[in-house]
């Protein structure tokens, strides 16, 4: 029988392969969309961070959750920096959520609230997928507009205090095959993992809406 995180990897696959070649993403990793359509998306990660975050310290304690709020990954102060370095010290005046936005962080706010499990979901599909797909984003957006490799605006993808990313996510897949889970509540946050690639999506359509590559 497959371990879960198996079993999570291979049931939100289509979803996650979904994400990964949006027509947005698909356009700024490929260098057609200005830096502006990237400080964007930077923008719409830090409401999801946000949420991911502002509700890991009462988790903390958590049989469930707990194991896997980790110091090291939380990206907040780092997201912070690249904005201001992308959009100037008063980034937070300008900063707006698109509608495909608020649903996502209201989600993950929500299984932060009342569903520890729910939570484990949306924290595995946003870092581990920062600490493999997030690579290449950093590394195109370094060779696209130029920032400074590791530097201001790409340090979201920038994990300092792990210095082994492939031990790290053995571990992490670990915690979640020792999951504090009966099986019906696994099947539960299998649905809620593909659910957050699914809002993933519609976050990068919207997106897309508003940078149309012009035919």
């Amino acid at each position: 029988m497959d371990s879960f995180s198996t079993l999570i990897r291979t049931a939100s696959h289509e979803q996650h392969a979904e994400a990964e070649t949006s027509t947005f993403m698909s356009d700024l990793l490929g260098g057609r969309l200005g830096v502006d359509a990237y400080a964007r998306y930077t923008e719409q990660l830090w409401f999801v961070y946000e949420a991911l975050e502002g509700g890991a310290g009462r988790l903390a304690s958590d049989p469930v959750a707990g194991p896997f709020v980790r110091p090291e990954l939380m990206r907040l102060a780092s997201l912070e920096r690249d904005l201001a370095h992308l959009r100037g010290p008063d980034w937070r005046t300008g900063l707006t959520a698109l509608p495909a936005t608020e649903e996502y962080a209201a989600r993950v706010r929500e299984c932060a609230e009342r569903w520890p499990a729910g939570y484990v979901a949306h924290h595995y599909t946003r870092y581990l997928g920062d600490l493999s797909g997030g690579q290449i984003i950093r590394d195109r957006a370094e060779r696209t507009w130029g920032f400074a490799k590791k530097g201001d605006g790409v340090r979201f993808y920038v994990f300092e205090e792990i210095t082994n990313p492939a031990a790290f996510k053995r571990e992490y897949r670990e915690l979640l095959d020792g999951i504090h889970a009966d099986d019906l509540a696994k099947q539960r946050v299998v649905a809620e993992c593909k659910r957050a690639f699914a809002l993933n999506t519609t976050v990068f359509r919207g997106l897309g809406e508003e940078f149309p590559l012009s035919a």
